[in-house]
């Protein structure tokens, strides 16, 4: 996407249009999606070229929440992130692991906002909630009208959140049975603006078990105070949080009933990982389409970026990379569809997608020379957004740790 800036008599600017889909499936990798699967993709893509790319920059430059975008989100039916909602249509996982696709390479704050809410917030609900929380939550938050948070990450515990500070304790206040919650958080989407937080942490105390805990906190709670992260050069357009939780009381059905250890908090993270390869692959697209649009636009020496031959050859190294992880996505996607996919396969695709769309990304900078820092041009926001992506929902370190425990049969996490 591109704008007309003002420009000096006598000078010429010109505009370079790189915002349009190419349908970079360079060896058919997607070429067997159903027709629903593909109807999906299509309708998010529709959602992205008309109103997300026109707006996306001046959100992401001012460091503002699209509220308006997270409203036509749920109006689609694209903000539960592909999560079973009674009465809405299952949707595959390569259906949304498609849209995922097509939600990054339009804005990684957008596919954020969609991760957060549905592949966490409501996906903790849906798999481990009561029938009655899942009543009273599921429907309103695929409607947008509650927003969710996911409150696992602390300010010391990030790759080694299994050792969670914040703590739960069994209490009685006014003669209502339930829990007090105290502790921190840190890095929480929609944890500063949102309704209620998914908060994790650990039961103590003479009747506690020392196991980590699911509450649904609201956020207007007494006790619970959130403050919106400032400063950061990633997803500047969702609002991550540092919570501080002091004393927080809940009654006795906040908590989730199927979320009674730290393996309920790894099943919702085991489901999201593999969205973030897809999202790793829709960041990469981006990339390589501006590239690519841009090359054959951008005049140098009288001939096009795209007749030189050290361009082609980036160009060529760019496809390659994103075929791999094309290809790598759409079989451990069939795997998840047929109930295969390992923890270690899901973690694989996320450590190689977001590694070689960081490559991807760099490439594309460089190619584009001064252009390539203009958000306008897009490379610039979706480079510092992969590393945000590269880092979330698991560190290359904690994949590759993951991956060398199953080959090699020992652990070396310690």
């Amino acid at each position: 996407m591109t704008r007309n800036a003002p420009v000096m008599p006598g000078v010429t600017a010109p505009d370079y249009d790189v915002a349009q889909p190419s349908d970079a499936d360079y060896v058919g990798a997607f070429a067997d999606v159903t027709p629903e699967e593909r109807e999906h993709q299509l309708a998010v893509r529709a959602f992205v070229q008309d109103e997300v790319l026109p707006v996306i920059d001046g959100y992401w430059e001012r460091a503002e929440v699209p509220f308006d975008l997270v409203k036509r989100l749920a109006e689609l039916d694209f903000l539960r992130d592909g999560v079973d909602v009674p009465g809405r249509p299952r949707i595959s996982f390569m259906g949304e692991g498609l849209a995922s696709m097509e939600m990054s390479r339009g804005d990684g704050s957008v596919a954020t906002i969609c991760g957060v809410q549905g592949g966490l917030a409501l996906r903790s609900i849906v798999m481990h909630g009561s029938p009655e929380q899942v009543e009273r939550y599921a429907e309103p938050m695929a409607r947008g009208e509650i927003l969710g948070a996911f409150a696992l990450t602390e300010p010391t515990h990030g790759s080694d959140s299994v050792s969670l500070e914040t703590t739960a304790r069994r209490t009685v206040r006014d003669g209502v049975e339930g829990y007090v919650i105290t502790g921190e958080k840190k890095w929480i989407g929609f944890g500063s603006c949102g309704d209620i937080a998914i908060v994790w942490a650990r039961l103590v105390g003479d009747d506690g078990d020392g196991q980590v805990h699911g509450f649904v906190v609201p956020q207007d709670a007494p006790g619970y105070r959130a403050t919106t992260i400032e400063g950061k050069v990633a997803l500047r357009a969702i609002w991550q949080a540092h919570i501080v939780l002091d004393d927080v009381f809940v009654p006795t059905d906040a908590a989730l009933p199927g979320a009674t250890s730290f393996a309920a908090t790894a099943a919702v993270l085991f489901a999201t990982r593999l969205t973030v390869a897809w999202s790793a692959v829709g960041h990469a697209t981006a990339c390589y389409e501006a590239a690519l649009a841009y090359a054959k636009q951008r005049i140098q020496f009288g001939r096009p970026l795209a007749a030189k031959q050290m361009v082609q050859e980036r160009l060529t190294r760019m496809l390659s990379l994103l075929t791999q992880m094309q290809l790598l996505v759409a079989r451990t996607t069939r795997l998840a569809d047929a109930g295969t996919l390992t923890g270690e396969q899901a973690s694989l695709a996320k450590y190689t997608c977001t590694r070689q769309a960081r490559e991807i990304a760099a490439i594309a900078r460089d190619m584009m020379g001064g252009n390539g820092i203009l958000l306008e041009n897009r490379v610039a926001r979706h480079f510092a957004d992969i590393e945000a992506l590269h880092t979330y929902e698991g560190t290359e370190s904690m994949q590759a740790l993951i991956v060398g425990r199953d080959v090699t049969g020992f652990s070396a996490f310690a």
